[in-house]
């Protein structure tokens, strides 16, 4: 049998070119948990930096920062629910349409858990994403068992060990990810954070390969049963993409209504800062402290929030696309565990 690092891992973090606290901040972490620590580190910033430049405080007095600065603030907050209405109108175009196009729709879903029902031998197809996902995943561990039985009968070894090396690979990730999807609930990140683990592409491009290779050494069962496995595998890659799409569309609205609510506070605290805030006289301390460049500092952030927010969610949804911009057994990260595949030289021409 082959070592297991001769095919990719199958959770994402391990497979990703990126260290697992930088996933963490941009995938599993609470999108509230990092809109905070990113209102923290700006505060920080601009606390320290004021605190220790030592003509911070005499040059907020002297010039127009405050004004500059939180007329800048102003003009980016209205800009930013401006975009949040377009996203809002982007996500409510999906929803809207004619008769027709909804019937379409509804008979496209209805095709697609009636296959679904068929491959995984259910009367019905699960309802609740996790289910459903979770139910391809365990039909797919059960039929990689069957294409171990088929290759046990061949008795070729080169079979029998391809074969074994895709069944351990494949029945071990679909536990794991069985496991990840049995409380999980639409709308957290977790169903889609389970299915990412499952490296449904790399098990399509390995049953080909067996098939491609080994196909001669199996009998009529055991290509039936691999063909079956390949279904059910090709049919988890559009079901992981539909539940992404409609995970961005909830994750949009999330977006929108976070950034209204906190567009509200920045705007009032950059008009106050603008229309009333006189850092000429502003004098008040706290503890001996003059607390002019805190109360710059913590204006100043407030201010920034929107941004923020949306900062928190695109990087999210940014890094989801960008791991899963393909769908079917292409590999677009660079790797040296997959083997070029060997082509005969007798159909080219000259």
């Amino acid at each position: 049998m082959t070592d297991d690092s001769d095919q990719p891992s199958d959770r994402l973090r391990e497979r990703a070119a990126e260290s697992r606290w930088k996933l963490w901040l941009l995938l599993e972490a609470d999108r509230r948990l990092v809109v905070a620590g990113f209102v923290a580190a700006v505060f920080a910033v601009l606390l320290v930096s004021g605190l220790l430049y030592p003509t911070a405080e005499g040059s907020i007095r002297t010039s127009d920062s405050v004004d500059t600065v939180f007329q800048g603030f102003l003009t980016a907050t209205i800009t930013g629910v401006t975009l949040v209405l377009t996203l809002n109108q982007l996500v409510l175009s999906q929803e809207l349409g004619a008769v027709g196009d909804q019937r379409e729709r509804m008979r496209g879903a209805m095709e697609f858990r009636s296959d679904a029902a068929d491959l995984i031998d259910a009367s019905v197809s699960p309802a609740r994403p996790a289910q459903f996902l979770r139910a391809l995943v365990q039909v797919s561990a059960d039929r990689a068992r069957d294409v171990r039985e088929a290759a046990d009968r061949a008795g070729d070894d080169e079979a029998v060990e391809a074969v074994d090396d895709l069944v351990s690979s494949l029945t071990g990730n679909a536990e794991e990810v069985s496991a990840g999807l049995d409380d999980a609930r639409f709308g957290e990140f977790d169903v889609i954070s389970s299915a990412l683990n499952f490296n449904y592409s790399w098990k399509v491009y390995a049953a080909n390969r067996i098939r491609a290779e080994h196909g001669d050494a199996l009998d009529d069962e055991g290509l039936e049963a691999l063909e079956r496995l390949t279904e059910v595998l090709e049919l988890f890659g559009p079901a992981r993409e539909h539940f992404k799409t409609l995970y961005f569309q909830w994750e949009l609205i999330n977006l929108s209504r976070t950034i209204l609510a906190s567009a509200l506070p920045a705007l009032l605290v950059s008009v106050f800062m603008v229309a009333f805030f006189n850092d000429a006289t502003y004098s008040y301390t706290l503890f001996g402290v003059e607390t002019l460049v805190p109360a710059f500092a913590a204006a100043a952030t407030v201010a920034t929030v929107p941004f923020l927010v949306l900062l928190a969610y695109v990087l999210r949804i940014a890094t989801v696309t960008k791991h899963t911009l393909s769908i079917g057994p292409f590999i677009l990260r660079e790797t040296d565990e997959v083997s070029e595949v060997e082509w005969s030289d007798s159909g080219t021409h000259d």
